[in-house]
C-alpha cells in the first residue's frame, strides 16, 4: 500500500489539468462561448490565482510551517488571504486553470476545471481538514465557522 506522502502533490494535477485544457481546446474546440476582447478577462483571473498562490505560500514559509499536502502542520494561518478562504492556493489554482479556460474561449476546457475543482476537494482538502481539526480542535473549528472553504 502506498504511502500517502507518496501521493502526487496538488500541483502534480493542476500542471496535468493544464496540458489536459489546452489539448482539450486545441483537439477538440467545441463552442467558442468568449471571444476576444472578453477573452482577456482570462488574464486578469490568471493574475488573481498566481498572486493567491504567491501570497498563501509567503505565509507558509513565515509561519514556518508545510506547504505540502499531508504533512503536519505547525501552524494555522487565519491571517492575510486566509481570512477570505480556507484554502487559498487551491482556489488560486482554480482561478488560474479558469482564466487560461476564458482566454482560450472554447467551452472545451472547462471540464477539467471541474474536474480538479473535485479532485482536490474530495482527495485533499477533505483530509487536510479533518487533519487540521486534529491538530487544532477548537482553534481550528472556530476558524471554520468564520471562513468559508473557498470563498
Amino acid at each position: 500500500m502506498k504511502n500517502k506522502f507518496e501521493t502526487p502533490q496538488p500541483p502534480v494535477y493542476f500542471l496535468a489539468s493544464l496540458v489536459l485544457i489546452t489539448l482539450a481546446h486545441l483537439l477538440f474546440p467545441l463552442y467558442i462561448i468568449v471571444i476576444f476582447p472578453w477573452t482577456l478577462l482570462g488574464i486578469v483571473l490568471m493574475i488573481i490565482g498566481i498572486t493567491l498562490n504567491l501570497l498563501a505560500d509567503h505565509l507558509f514559509k513565515i509561519h514556518n510551517t508545510t506547504v505540502k499536502a499531508f504533512r503536519k502542520s505547525h501552524a494555522l494561518i487565519s491571517d492575510n488571504v486566509f481570512r477570505i478562504s480556507r484554502n487559498p492556493m487551491y482556489l488560486g489554482m482554480v482561478l488560474i486553470l479558469a482564466g487560461v479556460s476564458v482566454l482560450m474561449g472554447s467551452v472545451s476546457p472547462w471540464g477539467f476545471v471541474f474536474l480538479f475543482l473535485f479532485l482536490i476537494d474530495r482527495f485533499y482538502i477533505q483530509i487536510e481538514e479533518k487533519n487540521l481539526e486534529e491538530e487544532f480542535g477548537a482553534t481550528y473549528q472556530d476558524y471554520k465557522n468564520r471562513v468559508r472553504r473557498w470563498i
